[in-house]
């Protein structure tokens, strides 16, 4: 029912991304790029239009729009404000996207605090039942209610500063597997971790990026991801040329460049063994890059 908002924004050739009814347009512009904008203002005229006609309502209250990018840019393109129904749509500081909360610096610290807060609830209740409980039930509890949000969307954490992953994000696992174990809060984690074949916060992004760039080039994943990392070829007789290697771009480290996942995966995937590169199955390669990535974080 709502594909033909397709071919409309097509027209305006603006992207666009749509999950059920929850559709997104975006562009990449310059502040001085006021055409731009207008491109974005029309489409949305022609959107409502065909919502009227298909008796559908644009809901002006839920349509936020986020300026990404360096924030002496983004005062520059703020001034001028996408209108609909004659009510001006501010730019929001941090919108919902899917379950996880972007930011205007793309930090994604606002997230890391929502996942922080809500974790720690879940953890308080489980510790005030878990003298009932057996292992393997509080186990459960814990991978349900903790570990499937520190995992959820991890990928894009990747390359987020150390204070972010190492100081929030991991000490939530730790919390987690003190209150699973029921060690003291003095006792060293590591070695917990590791007996509970727990792969920490760090190692787990790079675990989802790595599985990522696999179903990528194996025909797997969306080819949008596919699109965004190139097998190396050498120009002349080289060992590498069957290793399963691919190209790493150049970026612009002192930028976003090297979070982006056409970076991360091709740099994370070089640095695999030749034996995981090659798994024949997805099994065989979730189990080799695991057994890999374990023994990395604690040997």
């Amino acid at each position: 029912y709502m594909l033909p908002l397709g071919n409309i924004i097509r027209n305006h050739s603006v992207n666009f991304h749509c999950y059920a009814d929850d559709t997104q347009l975006y562009l990449s512009i310059k502040p001085d790029e006021i055409n731009h904008q207008n491109k974005i203002q029309d489409c949305l005229k022609d959107l409502k239009t065909w919502m009227t006609l298909n008796f559908l309502m644009l809901n002006t209250t839920k349509t936020e729009v986020i300026v990404l990018g360096p924030k002496n840019l983004r005062n520059k393109l703020s001034k001028d404000k996408l209108t609909m129904d004659g009510i001006n749509l501010a730019s929001s500081e941090t919108v919902r996207n899917l379950g996880v909360i972007f930011d205007q610096d793309l930090s994604f610290n606002a997230h890391i605090k929502s996942i922080s807060r809500t974790a720690f609830f879940h953890l308080r209740n489980i510790a005030k039942i878990r003298h009932i409980l057996p292992q393997n039930d509080a186990e459960k509890l814990i991978h349900a209610f903790v570990t499937s949000r520190l995992d959820y969307c991890n990928s894009l954490l990747s390359g987020c500063t150390k204070k972010s992953v190492k100081s929030q994000l991991q000490l939530i696992q730790n919390a987690a597997a003190r209150v699973l174990t029921r060690v003291r809060k003095r006792d060293h984690i590591t070695p917990v971790l590791a007996a509970l074949h727990w792969l920490p916060i760090e190692h787990r992004i790079s675990f989802k990026i790595l599985l990522l760039a696999y179903k990528a080039l194996n025909g797997q994943a969306p080819s949008y991801l596919k699109e965004l990392i190139i097998p190396y070829c050498p120009t002349r007789a080289l060992r590498s040329k069957n290793a399963g290697l691919l190209v790493v771009p150049r970026v612009s480290k002192s930028t976003m460049g090297a979070r982006a996942f056409s970076y991360q995966a091709p740099h994370l995937w070089n640095q695999l063994p030749v034996c995981v590169r090659a798994a024949d199955t997805l099994s065989v390669f979730k189990s080799a890059l695991k057994t890999f990535l374990f023994d990395k974080a604690y040997s």
